[in-house]
């Protein structure tokens, strides 16, 4: 392979690995939890915060909330909703570019993994427990540059922004149970071959940068080389009839994205249906969707009168402009509301319910009161299934609570079944429990 400058090698590193940086480490389902209460599955959708003005319900009566304009859609699903609020974080004052949102505790690097999110502390606690899939982590979102996610590994992770390339790294070469099509092997495996050896290229490269760097650098670039092996692996199970994982039933892969794809919430809509197929054929196991940065989510959408940028043009510029960010929030909440009805709608390959019935979709923001960049009251939408993970009610449960936040992204480990909590959030916080009376007994 010829030479390269050091910064045109690791540029070029970049552009080609760009969506293999997103997969932690392998992990593996939960073969032995309790039907009905303890979810295979786990789905974030992650937003910047809200005004609490237009988010909070009409009226609480009990636990029953009367949804307001923004949340209205949620009465569309709301027998499988949990609403909750008044949440403080462990820094009430960071605001948005904290990581606190997913980590509970933004800026704690003592664990054992450095800092990170719920999602990843999932996938890197789930390892070594029998069964694992092609995609550890699935990690979307378009339009999020200009900003941080709410994802950390060590370090802020981005997700794959394009749709093609999300298909693309998803269904590649997967080849679901119930396809009766012939496949041409012999072209197929010579595929295969030429991925690998330039997978095989790049980490001999790769190792023999390493000694060149610096102590984080070192530490990004093992993220890299981790990847690459998490890659190689997704390759060698496109030869495995079936492809996926651990599913042994059918399976649907869903059709090529077309769409706009030049406006990042309308490429996100494809993402969405990306996560179901995944979800669908046992690819992955834990996903997540940003929707914007932290700093900036431009929103356009000509359906309903909306053309703005969310931050400062709706967040920032006093009442009378959120009048657009509550149709952008119902917006939203419509996409949310749609994710669950595909789940709702989708059956399980072995036949045991939807995929609904063995999902936990949370709805997280980086803050809970965005026009003042607090987190005293950070805010989530909950969703489970039919006997899933979630204490539910017909007319769907709201709840205020003055505890740590942290106790709900406890909760979402907790519904995954991960009960060892160490290295995760606060170090601060005594008491490692999920947040009482949101899940099922």
């Amino acid at each position: 392979m010829r030479s390269h400058s050091r910064r045109k090698f690791l540029k070029g590193v970049g552009a080609s690995l760009g969506a293999s940086l997103l997969f932690s480490p392998f992990y593996d389902s939960i073969a032995n939890a309790a039907p009905g209460k303890k979810p295979k599955r786990l789905l974030i959708f992650f937003t910047m915060g809200t005004a609490p003005s237009i988010w909070k319900p009409k009226s609480v009566s009990g636990e029953t909330p009367t949804f307001s304009e923004s949340t209205s859609p949620l009465e569309e699903v709301k027998e499988h909703i949990v609403m909750l609020d008044g949440l403080p974080s462990g820094s009430p004052s960071n605001n948005h570019g904290s990581a606190d949102g997913l980590t509970g505790m933004g800026y704690y690097s003592n664990g054992p993994y450095g800092l990170i999110s719920v999602d990843q502390y999932i996938v890197e606690k789930l390892k070594g427990s029998g069964l694992s899939t092609p995609i550890p982590s699935l990690l979307l979102g378009a339009a999020v540059e200009g900003g941080k996610t709410g994802f950390y590994k060590g370090t802020n992770l981005s997700p794959i922004a394009s749709p093609t390339s999300a298909y693309s790294t998803v269904f590649t070469g997967f080849t679901p149970s119930n396809n009766q099509g012939s496949n041409d092997n012999g072209a197929a495996e010579a595929l295969l071959k030429r991925r690998k050896s330039v997978l095989d290229n790049l980490t001999k490269e790769l190792t023999s940068l390493k000694g060149n760097l610096g102590k984080e650098q070192q530490y990004k670039l093992d993220l890299h080389l981790e990847s690459i092996r998490q890659l190689e692996q997704r390759l060698s199970n496109t030869m495995t009839p079936g492809g996926g994982g651990g599913g042994t039933g059918a399976c649907s892969v869903p059709a090529s994205p077309n769409g706009d794809m030049t406006n990042g919430l309308k490429a996100n809509q494809l993402h969405l249906d990306i996560i179901v197929g995944a979800f669908a054929c046992d690819i992955t196991r834990v996903a997540a969707i940003q929707w914007g940065s932290d700093q900036m989510m431009n929103a356009n959408l000509s359906e309903i009168g909306l053309a703005g940028e969310e931050h400062n043009g709706m967040i920032h510029t006093g009442a009378p402009a959120h009048l657009d960010l509550i149709k952008l929030e119902k917006w939203l909440h419509q996409q949310f509301v749609g994710v669950i009805k595909k789940l709702k709608a989708t059956p399980e390959a072995d036949g045991s319910g939807t995929l609904l019935d063995n999902t936990l979709v949370a709805w997280c923001r980086d803050m809970g009161d965005a026009p003042n960049h607090t987190q005293n009251e950070m805010k989530f939408v909950l969703a489970s299934g039919n006997g899933g993970y979630l204490k539910t009610a017909p007319g769907g449960r709201f709840i205020k609570s003055g505890e740590r936040h942290e106790r709900v992204l406890l909760s979402l480990c907790d519904a995954m079944g991960v009960t060892d909590f160490s290295g995760f959030g606060d170090p601060a916080l005594g008491s490692k429990s999920p947040l009482p009376g949101i899940a099922a007994t």
